[in-house]
């Protein structure tokens, strides 16, 4: 599945007749469109792709700003629920499921751009930009922005939105959207920066947590016990733990416990795998281990998530 200018959230038949599979998001726009940033209104999506496609589950490979401009609607993300309305603003990052929800009566903004697009920090003493490398974890998923900062979000996506239209070579216009974008994520990270704008996020303790969290992304299939991640890190089980702990308030078992658990969480609500392949693929050799893993971080088995996930599905509004 790919995603541009003009065809996207384009599906195959194959991925609209599964609505039980997260169709996967890809970054492509036409080969007229040679930015890095776009940007569209949700009813502009709306218009190309149906009310039916969006009712379904994507997985995105890259960052998207959804800025609620009227009306209300539920955002579902990860099965987790946001209610928007003017003045919302929604940070998704690649692997999250996201569904747009049934209401219907709302619209907004969209900003789509790949990870990399955000300038990747240089290490100093001052370097308070780190917390938004990548859309980290420690940027607000999400933000209810008052009177004053919806007119900045406007005028800033208006802005860009006009520049993407410059006749110029597109590597300066390139540069001209990252440097627009990221001003405006440093203004909102410094305004609703949360956790992160209390600590010092270039410390040692923070880059190492940083560190981890890169290592868990890539790895939690198949590394589950702290020393794995401490062996590659050079550091100790306890200096990784008071680093999480700083940082996100969780040990680092709790950490890769929580990142196990999310991916199983979407493979059963979105996929057809048997429960068994979903634990071999999350490392857990004997089925029993993953279900006893399963029920101690979500009160329930793997096979009552399902059901309730399909009820859920089933009853939604059409």
């Amino acid at each position: 599945m790919q995603l541009g200018r003009k065809r996207t959230y384009r599906t195959n038949r194959r991925e609209g007749a599964r609505a039980s599979a997260v169709a996967r998001l890809e970054y492509r726009p036409d080969s007229a469109y040679a930015l890095d940033l776009e940007i569209f209104s949700v009813s502009n999506l709306r218009s190309r792709i149906g009310k039916r496609i969006m009712r379904l589950p994507h997985r995105y490979t890259f960052c998207m700003l959804l800025y609620v401009t009227r009306g209300e609607c539920t955002q579902l993300i990860d099965f987790k629920s946001a209610k928007c309305k003017p003045g919302s603003m929604l940070v998704l990052r690649p692997g999250q499921a996201h569904r747009f929800g049934v209401e219907q009566d709302w619209d907004g903004w969209i900003v789509l751009f790949r990870p990399e697009f955000i300038p990747t920090p240089q290490p100093g003493p001052h370097s308070a930009d780190s917390k938004l490398e990548g859309l980290a974890p420690g940027f607000p998923d999400y933000l209810a922005l008052h009177e004053h900062e919806q007119r900045i979000v406007t005028d800033a996506i208006a802005q860009m939105k006009e520049d993407s239209h410059i006749a110029a070579p597109a590597a300066a216009v390139n540069a001209l959207l990252r440097h627009q974008l990221y001003a405006l994520l440093l203004r909102l990270s410094i305004a609703h920066g949360g956790r992160d704008s209390e600590l010092d996020v270039t410390s040692n303790s923070a880059e190492r947590f940083r560190a981890f969290q890169q290592l868990v992304e890539s790895n939690f299939a198949k590394w589950h016990q702290v020393a794995q991640y401490t062996s590659r890190l050079g550091c100790s089980g306890k200096t990784l733990t008071r680093a999480a702990v700083r940082l996100a308030g969780v040990t680092a078992k709790a950490v890769i416990a929580s990142r196990i658990n999310l991916e199983a969480k979407r493979l059963l609500a979105h996929s057809a795998m048997s429960i068994t392949l979903i634990g071999e693929r999350l490392g857990f050799q004997d089925p029993t281990n993953f279900v006893k893993f399963f029920r101690r971080e979500t009160a329930c088995t793997p096979g009552e998530f399902r059901r309730r996930q399909r009820e859920i599905g089933a009853v939604a509004p059409r």
